[in-house]
């Protein structure tokens, strides 16, 4: 039989199994040079504020990622779960991205508003209060530590090198807008003229006299997922 011909023979499989593999990247890369973008532009995504940043930042620091993604994919039993399967426009100003490849904890690509602050709050400082199963370890120094935002400025410098949309009045009011939505009852008007009307304004560590490494925790978490109106989405066409 012809395959035990193709089988028997090492020169004459390597030659078809490199045409194969030929074939398919010819299928998969062509294709690429005959649109605009691979990231399909979606209403109302925008970069994080600077607050949102440093709580990313720690995020990243306290190695959340490796328990928890940031990445619903499209099955039945996940939308179910977790909501709408993530956009690849949702994670495009991510740097470095939180898709993660494993989940001990739930995902959390869409957890912004699905908790209260207060939620938030006992569940850094003891995991099990709010969650009895939960092996998550407890994080209660996100409370006691200010945080440190002495390099927001050149945090958005350096996001902007890489393509992420931040102008020079972003970068020159890096600091304030992070004081603007980390302290109740500031003046917030330049900080939503900047990032829109969807950034939360909250006290989130429940300290109104501090920022803390957990208000930047909070107001990172809560913006997750929350930036994309699924009700009015429709997905284009290719």
């Amino acid at each position: 039989m012809k395959h035990e011909t193709i089988e028997k023979s090492v020169p004459l499989m390597a030659v078809l199994t490199f045409v194969v593999v030929l074939i398919g990247g010819v299928v998969e890369i062509v294709p690429l040079f005959f649109i605009e973008s691979t990231i399909e532009k979606v209403e109302g995504m925008r970069p994080f504020t600077p607050l949102e940043l440093r709580g990313q930042d720690i995020y990243i620091r306290e190695g959340c990622y490796n328990c928890h993604s940031q990445m619903i994919r499209p099955f039945r039993d996940e939308q179910e779960r977790y909501g709408h399967y993530s956009l690849a426009a949702e994670s495009m100003y991510d740097h470095p991205f939180q898709w993660g490849s494993k989940r001990t904890g739930p995902d959390l690509a869409r957890v912004g508003g699905k908790y209260s602050n207060l939620w938030h709050q006992a569940h850094m400082k003891n995991p099990r209060d709010v969650v009895p199963e939960s092996v998550m370890p407890a994080y209660p120094w996100l409370a006691e530590n200010e945080l440190d935002y002495s390099n927001i400025s050149k945090r958005l410098e350096v996001l902007k090198l890489v393509g992420v949309p931040y102008s020079a009045e972003h970068i020159a009011n890096a600091a304030n807008d992070l004081k603007a939505q980390a302290i109740p009852d500031s003046d917030t008007d330049g900080l939503n003229a900047r990032y829109g009307e969807k950034v939360p304004l909250e006290n989130f560590d429940g300290d109104a006299k501090r920022i803390t490494e957990l208000d930047a925790m909070v107001a990172y978490l809560q913006v997750l997922g929350t930036l994309v109106d699924f009700s009015s989405y429709q997905a284009q066409a290719r």
